[in-house]
């Protein structure tokens, strides 16, 4: 919020310089005729700014825009166009017919300081190096191999969360699910990542999480790109230099402690930073991978994956207890496959469906990204009949997509029955259901992501029911959301376990 009042005051200061800049410009080259998408009325300088309400999260707000101008909706945030996408049938001509176009990523100034222009998969142009680095991802950090081989860290951690759980329980106390799962989440991914506990993960994640709150800032020289004056007064804060400094320090450390204890011969080859150690040394990968690639792969892996699997597992268990008789038949389930155990693994999962009909649904509800990450337009093109003009950002409104009545019946209610005898998933094929994304920018890591959430699921299920505090009905659970690169419940989730079947003691 302070930063968007700073915003706007750079903003009013520098309008008119702004204006006579443009105003000599068009008089100088005169700008061809471009069939734009429709859009809100727009202001000068601010363009469509003053249409996004700072008081609603963001996803919300274009939803609205888009249901009066259209599914192809043309914004102005000061004079970078920006591009809307709010029905499956746009999203699969943006994200499919002409992917190639739209394969960029938009990247602000504050995203582009705290990554030191480093080698993050997510926001790296695309181009030879980003195909290299995605292909080491998929086939050496990523394999459902890879995935499998951490499946004792994913028992191990479910194990002690269900511990402390029940220790609460037997206390009678509240707990703060949503911080619980928070640190699940956190410890199962520092593991999986490092390979072992790691004595940095409380440092690490005091500057990530600081960082993520600038990550969707934008600068005067984001929204004036043209504009060389707004470039020198365009630079990031001092918070944010700040932030990328520490996280940059506490990644090296990790590195270098993963060396020592490969030096020492420990095996440290089970986690990602083992793995691209690995391939440090052989030097067998199709990019050299020296301490600054592998501490950029490491960035995007860490805040990807931990915050979107732990906000999509806070979500599953917000709308279970929302919705009770969903909560009752998701419970039956588990408790009838696993009548009789006190601990749960992986393998006892694959005869479950609607647990994992459950996750479905609350990906379609509450997708990590509703606006997925904003791509950007490579080359002037066409989209449904309007022009496209390069260097477009592209937001593409999975949020408003999955809850669009004309795909989804009863949209606003959770109703995991909805995937039953369907050809439904995640993988990008459905343009109407996209919480990961679709082509070649998809998310890699959808099976780790999902890995980390159904086995904690199916325990919170199996051993706990879950009672609200006195006085709060189902129906009166704060459901606003939190603005950030996964976009979690603002207000958490406080509740009263109640051990059903006691968990083996870790």
């Amino acid at each position: 919020m302070e930063d968007n009042k700073v915003l706007l005051a750079t903003l009013s200061v520098l309008a008119l310089l702004v204006v006579l800049s443009k105003l000599m410009k068009s008089l100088v080259v005169p700008k061809p005729k471009l069939n734009l998408p429709p859009g809100p009325w727009t202001l000068p300088v601010m363009g469509s700014l003053h249409h996004l309400d700072s008081s609603r999260s963001t996803h919300r707000v274009m939803r609205d825009l888009a249901q009066k101008h259209g599914p192809l909706m043309m914004l102005r945030l000061g004079t970078l166009p920006a591009l809307v996408v709010s029905s499956a049938e746009a999203a699969q001509e943006v994200m499919k017919t002409q992917d190639l176009a739209f394969a960029d990523r938009f990247v602000s100034t504050n995203v582009r300081t705290l990554s030191s222009d480093s080698d993050g998969i997510v926001f790296m142009p695309y181009g030879d190096r980003w195909r290299q680095l995605r292909k080491i991802a998929v086939l050496e950090l990523l394999t459902a191999g890879r995935v499998l081989s951490f499946r004792h860290i994913r028992e191990d951690e479910v194990s002690r969360f269900m511990g402390s759980l029940a220790a609460s329980a037997g206390a009678g106390a509240a707990v703060n699910l949503s911080k619980m799962i928070s640190r699940y989440v956190n410890d199962t991914f520092i593991r999986e990542s490092v390979g072992s506990r790691c004595k940095y993960q409380d440092e690490y994640l005091d500057a990530l999480h600081s960082s993520l709150r600038h990550t969707l800032a934008m600068t005067v020289a984001d929204l004036f790109p043209s504009s060389r004056l707004m470039q020198m007064l365009g630079t990031a804060s001092r918070q944010v230099l700040m932030c990328r400094d520490r996280l940059q320090g506490v990644l090296e450390k990790i590195i270098h402690d993963a060396k020592e204890a490969v030096d020492r011969g420990d095996d440290a080859s089970e986690g990602f930073v083992g793995v691209m150690l690995r391939l440090q040394k052989e030097r067998s990968a199709p990019v050299e991978m020296t301490d600054e690639t592998i501490a950029g792969v490491l960035l995007v892996l860490f805040t990807a994956g931990s915050e979107t699997s732990s906000s999509t597992l806070n979500w599953c268990m917000t709308e279970l207890v929302r919705w009770p008789a969903v909560m009752a038949k998701a419970q039956a389930e588990v408790r009838q496959a696993f009548k009789g155990k006190r601990t749960i693994t992986e393998i006892d999962l694959e005869g479950l469906s609607y647990l994992k009909l459950v996750i479905k649904e609350a990906l379609r509800m509450h997708p990590p990204a509703p606006l997925l990450v904003p791509r950007q337009c490579r080359e002037t093109c066409q989209v449904m009949g309007y022009d496209v003009p390069k260097g477009t950002v592209v937001y593409v409104n999975v949020w408003a997509i999955s809850r669009d009545p004309k795909y989804w019946d009863d949209p606003e209610e959770f109703k995991p029955e909805r995937f039953e005898n369907s050809n439904l998933d995640y993988k990008g094929t459905n343009y109407e259901y996209l919480p990961f994304g679709a082509g070649r920018r998809i998310c890699p890591g959808i099976n780790l992501g999902v890995g980390n959430i159904e086995l904690a699921l199916a325990n919170l299920l199996y051993h706990f029911d879950w009672k609200l505090p006195d006085g709060v009905e189902p129906k009166d659970i704060d459901l606003s959301e939190a603005e950030g690169l996964a976009v979690c419940k603002k207000i958490d989730m406080v509740l009263h376990p109640i051990t059903r079947v006691p968990p083996a003691v870790p």
